[in-house]
């Protein structure tokens, strides 16, 4: 098949089996729940813009494995053209759903592993590259959704996973079996988990040999017995659920989502498995999914506040300032933090490297810093646009109130901006700018933004390892002519 149609992807999730906790309940249909639904839409728009000419080029790419074309989400990076594709890919998504549309993860993942597994049957002679080749392969060609499961609960911080209290807040082999091993823990944060199809999971630290057991990769179905998720709430979620709701949600059609995954003694093949124990390769998977995904923000984020921009605009517009000096020079400044953003994501993507499996990865360090400005710089650009919306962001009456056939028309008449800009607009407008910047959107971009692939000190750690201080002191050293000196006393 190797390109799914958005309504077969959704059919699909009615085969998938997940099991799914919302407010204590097993849900039933859990892909048609109004506080779900929205986040379904999202990932279907990663299937419909791939059946439309113009956006295929961002969309689709052909697989090196078997020469079909098949969905970006689904491929294995093999130059930077691909890595630059990726990133204009996630843009027009994020203009397009103002939110998370769930399959970065998964297709960081799958080039982080991929890289990782060739370099471990180097080292031990074993067979998880092949392995995961055969997993990618099927992932194309029936174009599957795939949640990357790197984050443990973690637990105490201060100890390493196999000196915690309880063994399980990192998930841990239990049982080896010939056939296979038996893994329980949990994975916390799981961006679109409920609306995938397969989990691939990853170790969330390094490990130190004591930690051999915590040290493991593999790819289960979501419905594999053992297996269940809890979701996660969000700011103003029960909105989705209220009778007729749609002015106050902001973003009605589209929405992110979260779950906590429990693995409660899971069965895993061993031809589903792609890392057992050998824990000094678990540093290199976890730093190259980390640079994959830091690389990713600087594409979504971006154009997430591509249309946080827009919404800012137009509130400006519909409340008649549109023209006024400080206005234009607020957008001008998200405009000009958006496209720092952008640039380090196409930087880091252009100085990308070829791996010995085949495979590239982007520039380490450049990906760290894009990431670590997107803890940052879209906390502005939300500031900005909530300083151009106005007290209203925080005051507007309900949905309900503004159709009520009695208090409606007082809402029409005193929440009026620009007298022939309808009313209703200048409330959709806010209301947008609301869901991004302190609704369910806000989860996706605010929250997302400065936790979503490693908090900012995890940027900083690495943003110091790589800078190379010793290379920098030579250089000054030789400018200021320290070393000549010191030659010429001696």
């Amino acid at each position: 098949m190797a390109l799914m149609a958005k309504q077969q992807y959704l059919d699909s999730l009615k085969q998938t089996g997940v099991k799914v906790y919302l407010f204590g309940d097993l849900l039933d249909n859990p892909h048609e729940h109004p506080m779900i639904r929205a986040s379904v839409n999202c990932i279907g728009m990663t299937y419909e813009l791939a059946e439309i000419p113009e956006f295929q080029e961002h969309m689709t790419a052909t697989s090196h494995l078997t020469g079909n074309k098949i969905n970006r989400f689904t491929h294995i990076f093999q130059g930077t053209d691909d890595l630059i594709a990726k990133v204009k890919m996630q843009r027009v998504l994020g203009q397009r759903t103002a939110s998370c549309f769930q399959r970065c993860v998964g297709m960081d993942a799958i080039n982080a592993v991929y890289s990782t597994t060739f370099e471990v049957d180097q080292d031990y002679g074993t067979n998880y590259h092949e392995n995961f080749k055969k997993f990618v392969e099927m992932v194309q060609d029936k174009d599957l959704v795939v949640v990357g499961a790197m984050t443990d609960p973690k637990g105490n911080r201060k100890l390493r996973p196999s000196k915690q209290a309880d063994p399980d807040l990192y998930l841990h082999v239990v049982e080896r079996r010939p056939d296979g091993v038996i893994v329980r823990g949990a994975k916390a944060h799981q961006t679109g988990a409920v609306n995938s199809h397969e989990i691939l999971v990853m170790p969330t630290i390094s490990m130190n040999p004591e930690d051999k057991d915590y040290a493991i990769s593999f790819a289960v179905p979501v419905g594999a017995e053992g297996i269940f998720m809890i979701y996660g709430r969000q700011s103003s979620d029960t909105r989705k659920m209220e009778e007729s709701a749609d002015l106050d949600i902001g973003n009605y059609t589209f929405s992110g989502q979260e779950a906590l995954i429990i693995f409660d003694n899971v069965f895993v093949p061993n031809e589903r498995i792609f890392l057992n124990g050998e824990t000094e390769h678990s540093e290199n998977l976890v730093e190259r999914f980390a640079a994959y995904h830091r690389q990713s923000y600087g594409g979504c984020k971006v154009g997430v506040a591509d249309v946080l921009i827009g919404a800012a605009a137009l509130a400006a517009e519909f409340n008649g300032v549109e023209k006024a000096n400080h206005i234009k020079d607020k957008l001008i400044e998200m405009t000009h933090l958006n496209e720092t953003l952008y640039s380090g994501s196409i930087a880091c993507s252009a100085l990308g490297y070829r791996m010995p499996a085949g495979n590239y990865l982007v520039d380490l360090m450049l990906a760290n810093v894009t990431k670590q400005n997107v803890t940052r710089f879209p906390y502005e650009i939300t500031r900005l646009a909530e300083d151009i919306g106005g007290g209203l962001l925080a005051t507007m009456p309900s949905e309900k109130d503004y159709k009520d056939s009695k208090i409606g028309p007082y809402c029409e008449k005193y929440l009026k901006g620009v007298e022939d800009i309808p009313t209703e607009y200048r409330l959709r407008a806010l209301r947008l700018i609301e869901n991004i910047a302190l609704g369910p959107g806000a989860s996706v971009y605010r929250v997302e933004s400065l936790h979503g692939a490693g908090s900012p000190q995890a940027q900083r750690i690495m943003i110091a390892r790589l800078a190379n201080f010793d290379v920098k002191k030579k250089f000054a050293r030789l400018i200021a002519g320290i070393d000549k000196t010191k030659t010429e006393n001696n």
